[in-house]
């Protein structure tokens, strides 16, 4: 038997799942008090430059795996093209209310890949039951594929997961919206971060809930089953 060695074989961390959430939130964060504090920048210019740094991450993770997804792609494209807008008018309250946008057009996307059938936060999700091994691997696939016992409810809950993301982040654009038009520009810089932060809580608890914790389950089932040669019995959802 083979042994994984090295990153294909290495679990992810908590600090590895959570690292691009740090960046994305943290260093803007910072970046916009220090180019406006330190160096005297206007809001809109400290806005401005704070904002190119998870853009800039995004490209770069591109083109080091020469390979991106959808939500990786439609994120850099409506960040490019809010900057874009946010530059030609140059309202600061318009480059925050762009990541109400950015949010937006995430969730609508989400959403609209369920009614495909192909729930974009699928690929985000895999790997943390999936864990790298064969064996779950297969039965995943098992699942996905409609070959096993559990294959209509195991679907069923991948479209909720990505519901629940959907909603959640709609409901976040919503209020990062109307903070960035009612609320001091400088309480809404942070504020805009805890509002994202509170998001992915609650997108996490509930998600985990009605989704991801059934459908360890019926992997978990359908690995046992794969491991005897006979058929999975019916997990309860």
């Amino acid at each position: 038997m083979t042994k994984n060695t090295g990153s294909q074989g290495r679990k992810p961390s908590v600090l590895d799942n959570f690292k691009p959430l740090l960046i994305d939130v943290a260093v803007p964060l910072g970046s916009y008090y220090l180019l406006k504090e330190a160096f005297g920048m206007s809001t809109f210019a400290a806005l401005a430059w704070s904002s190119v740094v998870p853009a800039v991450r995004t490209v770069w993770s591109v083109v080091r795996e020469r390979k991106t997804n959808a939500l990786a792609g439609l994120i850099l494209v409506v960040n490019v093209v809010s900057l874009l807008l946010s530059f030609v008018s140059g309202d600061p309250r318009l480059m925050l209310a762009k990541d109400s946008g950015v949010s937006s057009t995430v969730a609508l996307g989400i959403l609209a890949s369920v009614w495909l059938g192909r729930p974009m936060m699928t690929a985000g999700m895999k790997p943390f039951l999936v864990k790298g091994d064969a064996a779950r691997e297969a039965a995943w696939q098992r699942l996905a594929s409609g070959a096993a016992a559990d294959s209509a409810a195991f679907r069923r809950k991948e479209n909720v997961f990505s519901i629940v993301w959907g909603a959640v982040l709609l409901t976040e654009c919503v209020a990062r919206f109307v903070g960035a038009y009612t609320i001091p520009v400088d309480t809404m810089v942070w504020l805009g971060s805890v509002y994202l932060v509170g998001a992915m809580v609650i997108g996490f608890v509930v998600s985990g809930g009605l989704a991801v914790e059934p459908m360890e389950r019926m992997l978990k089932a359908e690995v046992e089953a794969g491991r005897s040669g006979r058929p999975a019995v019916t997990v309860a959802a």
